[in-house]
């Protein structure tokens, strides 16, 4: 019985494609805002939180600008004083053995490095650093040796690179020992970076760090400001040493108590928060206009299906007088109306699953299948077939079989 009432739905389906794909299409929209919303948003979370995320554990930094995305801009920081080096080593000093480290970071973007004949695109990044960049920014060392304490003392013209900026301009040579030119500057490279990855199409491997005190004197020191971050010795003594690290920095700063601070504060946990901020606005945007959509198609499948009674009362009249009772008429055009449904809802989901990824894989972000948001959005699609389905299938199941025969 069950079977035969769905052979009849699939006929009449097939019957009228047209409008049937119509009304399967309204739907199909609806779902499609939701899923690739969730989706997109669901693969950015999962490439944060497995840890590209560019702080390490325990870390937190210091800056001049807000890492938080604001509609104004940054207008409302340029006013602030730059954090300049002298400040950095007022603020290591008093912050003292309360830390386990701390990395001042000042950056040149889309600069090209060159080797002899060879050269990278402009697109590496040359930060002015400390022997910590490697730790603080989650790398390992390749080859050769990292940064030391003496290079930044003494000012000395030596490199650690990334595996991009090497496999561009030492194909087929140890770069250990090569001396390279970015910015007319030269730089003998002691060290290597082991290979990382892109992260939002952002090749992380393009990074040449040199000693901050070379940077300031070879590319200039005027108008720049630096980011400072300081990791704890473990997590227990995380927020112990953001409170030291507070005080001292704002003492370097020269602020009064009662003055606001001049600078932000961010983590990879603060980061994550804006970010799962965000996209609960996102999320909810995206739950009214899937809402609005898929009521609208609620509606329009009604309307087909008060359409379809009304071209089939005499198939209805016919099987009533043949012996089919209410009940089963009914459930043949709520069969129907939730076939439609379900049509828009596999369409929908198809297409937002694709579409989110390819932005993912786009912007090199893992890509997911949101299981849990698909499973929903059958379910509610499901519910609004039957719901918008019922008023049409109860007005077929209670025409009289004679009258309508009589019109027919």
């Amino acid at each position: 019985m069950i079977s035969d009432i769905f052979r009849t739905a699939w006929r009449s389906l097939l019957a009228n494609r047209l409008r049937s794909s119509l009304a399967a299409l309204a739907v199909a929209v609806g779902v499609f805002s939701i899923i690739s919303v969730m989706t997109a948003i669901s693969a950015l979370e999962k490439t944060i939180v497995n840890g590209v995320g560019f702080l390490g554990a325990n870390t937190f930094q210091f800056a001049k600008y807000s890492a938080k995305i604001t509609v104004s801009g940054d207008d409302e920081y340029q006013n602030r004083p730059n954090i300049e080096y002298q400040t950095y080593l007022v603020f290591r000093r008093l912050l003292g053995n309360h830390a386990e480290f701390t990395c001042p970071k000042v950056f040149d973007r889309n600069v090209q490095a060159v080797f002899q004949n060879r050269k990278t695109n402009a697109d590496v990044e040359i930060c002015g650093t400390n022997e910590n960049f490697v730790s603080v920014n989650r790398f390992a060392l390749g080859a050769g040796r990292n940064l030391v304490p003496d290079d930044v003392t003494f000012g000395r013209e030596v490199c650690v690179i990334g595996s991009a900026v090497v496999d561009r301009l030492f194909p087929t040579m140890n770069p250990i020992g090569k001396t390279i030119r970015i910015d007319g500057k030269n730089y003998l490279v002691i060290g290597t970076l082991a290979r990382k990855g892109a992260i939002f199409g952002e090749n992380q491997d393009s990074q040449v760090a040199v000693p901050i005190t070379t940077f300031l004197e070879n590319h200039g020191g005027c108008n720049r400001t630096i980011n400072i971050a300081v990791q704890s010795q473990n997590q227990e003594l995380y927020e112990r040493t953001m409170g030291y690290a507070l005080g001292a920095f704002r003492q370097a700063r020269r602020l009064q108590p009662g003055d606001p601070n001049n600078f932000e504060v961010y983590s990879n946990d603060s980061l994550l928060s804006e970010f799962r901020s965000i996209a609960d606005k996102v999320q909810f945007g995206a739950f009214l206009v899937s809402a609005v959509a898929l009521i609208t198609a609620g509606i329009g499948i009604m309307n087909v299906m008060s359409v379809v009674v009304a071209e089939r009362a005499g198939e209805i009249g016919i099987r009533k007088s043949v012996g089919a009772n209410s009940k089963h008429i009914q459930c043949q055009f709520l069969v129907e109306s939730l076939m439609i449904s379900l049509a828009g809802a596999v369409a929908g989901m198809l297409l937002g699953v694709v579409a989110a990824n390819l932005l993912g894989w786009f912007m090199k972000a893992e890509l997911v299948f949101p299981l849990g948001w698909s499973l929903a959005g059958v379910l509610i699609c499901s519910g609004v077939g039957l719901v918008f389905g019922l008023y049409p299938a109860r007005k077929a199941s209670s025409l009289n079989p004679i009258a309508t025969l009589r019109a027919e």
